[in-house]
């Protein structure tokens, strides 16, 4: 029995990286599906060998998970890397917010990754650190084309499993490219065995940047849907102001005294990120009608 990670999931087969021993190619026992567990990518399992030549196996046994995300279909992250560009196309900070809130529904920390510092003013800059810096996320700008920033970045991945997050043309892949330009050369021994799967929709992928730093590379997050009882506790700039209220349970909306609001009229929470709250509220309030 030898103990590894999921790195890839694709047409049943599960490709385990084992630390000195390779990438074998698995088949999950068939008492997984009696006991209606999925093994997902990232994932710490115990496989058992069956060929040592061929590198194959069965997986016969999902170890308990830290965290799991569904769609993408991922386990045991760490953070999330948050990435926007700056400018071409200008950020949609209503979907910025979108993110960062559905990671706060997970309870993962998220980084905010700002792409195309190069080729941004100094205002566009400025915007979103007065936005951004309040929150307490931890905020980088970079240039995928420059190279520019991307050491900072590194640092913040050091020692962690961190999965992407954004819009499509915003430098998602390029940054992985930049973060672990070996990464072709690793996955090529699956792609090798995986000929069927090429040409199918892509899966989830972890990719190693450095002894104990990974990242996953996965096709999107599909699901942006806010569920919570109280929204204002997925926003974290609000909590110093919470308990300063005049009412016990503020929603922060139309209450007189509300200290949240008068943070933003002073500068002191983002005026943008508040009316993206107010937006969730009412989507939220339009759902429960139905």
């Amino acid at each position: 029995m030898k103990k590894g990670r999921i790195i890839k999931g694709i047409a049943g087969f599960y490709y385990v990286s084992v630390s000195g021993s390779g990438i074998y190619e698995c088949k999950a026992k068939g008492i997984f599906r009696k006991q209606n567990i999925k093994p997902l990518v990232g994932d710490h399992v115990v496989m058992e060998p069956i060929s040592e030549e061929e590198k194959t196996g069965n997986i016969v046994d999902v170890l308990p998970r830290k965290n799991a995300l569904i769609r993408p279909t991922v386990a045991n992250v760490d953070q999330a890397v948050v990435i926007f560009a700056l400018t071409s196309p200008k950020p949609n900070l209503n979907l910025l917010d979108r993110f960062l809130v559905t990671m706060e529904q997970q309870q993962i920390p998220s980084v905010i990754c700002m792409n195309k510092m190069d080729l941004a003013s100094a205002e566009e800059m400025d915007r979103i650190r007065e936005a951004y810096l309040p929150t307490g996320y931890p905020l980088f700008f970079f240039s995928a084309l420059t190279n520019e920033g991307i050491e900072p970045i590194r640092r913040q991945l050091s020692g962690k499993v961190s999965t992407v997050a954004g819009p499509s043309g915003v430098g998602k892949s390029t940054l992985i490219n930049l973060l672990a330009p070996h990464a072709q050369m690793e996955t090529g021994e699956i792609s090798q065995k995986v000929q069927r799967g090429r040409h199918t929709t892509r899966h989830s992928e972890l990719i190693r940047i450095e002894e104990d730093t990974f990242i996953f590379d996965t096709p999107g997050f599909t699901s942006l849907t806010v569920e919570a009882d109280m929204p204002d506790l997925l926003f974290p700039e609000f909590a110093p102001f919470r308990g300063d209220c005049r009412f016990r349970g503020c929603s922060h909306r139309n209450e007189p005294g509300c200290a949240v609001k008068t943070a933003v009229q002073d500068g002191r929470i983002s005026r943008s990120r508040y009316e993206n709250y107010l937006r969730i509220c009412q989507e939220m309030s339009e759902k429960k009608k139905y």
